[in-house]
């Protein structure tokens, strides 16, 4: 038999990617089934298990592709911005950027990475991490130029951050409302600037 092309494989890959996207989105992590994927993928399940060894490694590969997506936009545009107060909007905004674009996936996002913690070592939870280590970084870096009080709990602070602004996506996206991205991300900004900044 033939050796498959690297370009095949990763077509092949790219396709039931995007077929366990959209089955995951439509149905559901726990209803989805790998058939449902094979058949979206026009492909055989036998061919998935391939390149993927269950539905959860899957799962992990499709939302490994989210947090990609989220940190090749995210390191460059906070890195480019001067001062605490810059470099949050723009992570602020980033993050509602990306969860308010894709509501399916930002369904998905929010029940299988926030609602679950059986992903281990997996290559999801190393990007989670990553993600939460911009805003650690900004964190520090303003505490140690006098920007923000020091002593601060900042992965406290993180989870608050995060928190609220997915909340924020998770509503805006159920009630079908096309809140201004550039507005909410100010509107945070500004109350954990308010809130954490030394005092005049």
């Amino acid at each position: 038999m033939p050796a498959i092309s690297a370009k095949r494989t990763q077509d092949r890959t790219d396709a039931i990617l995007d077929a366990a996207q959209r089955i995951f989105v439509e149905r559901g992590y726990q209803a989805a089934s790998i058939a449902d994927i094979a058949r979206a993928a026009e492909t055989s399940d036998g061919l998935i298990y391939r390149y993927f060894d269950s539905k959860r490694h899957l799962l992990d590969a499709v939302l490994a592709v989210f947090f990609h997506r989220i940190l090749a936009v995210l390191e460059p545009q906070v890195a480019a911005q001067e001062g605490f107060a810059n470099k949050l909007r723009a992570l602020i905004r980033v993050h509602l950027h990306v969860l308010m674009s894709d509501p399916g996936l930002c369904r998905l996002f929010i029940s299988e990475v926030r609602g679950v913690t059986d992903f281990a070592e997996s290559e999801a939870k190393k990007l989670t991490r990553r993600y939460g280590a911009v805003f650690l970084g900004v964190i520090r870096a303003a505490e140690a130029s006098g920007e923000i009080r020091t002593g601060i709990d900042a992965p406290m602070l993180r989870d608050l951050v995060f928190g609220g602004v997915e909340h924020f996506a998770w509503r805006a996206i159920s009630a079908r409302n096309k809140a201004s991205v550039e507005a909410a991300a100010e509107a945070f900004a500004n109350l954990i600037v308010d809130g954490v900044s030394c005092a005049p």
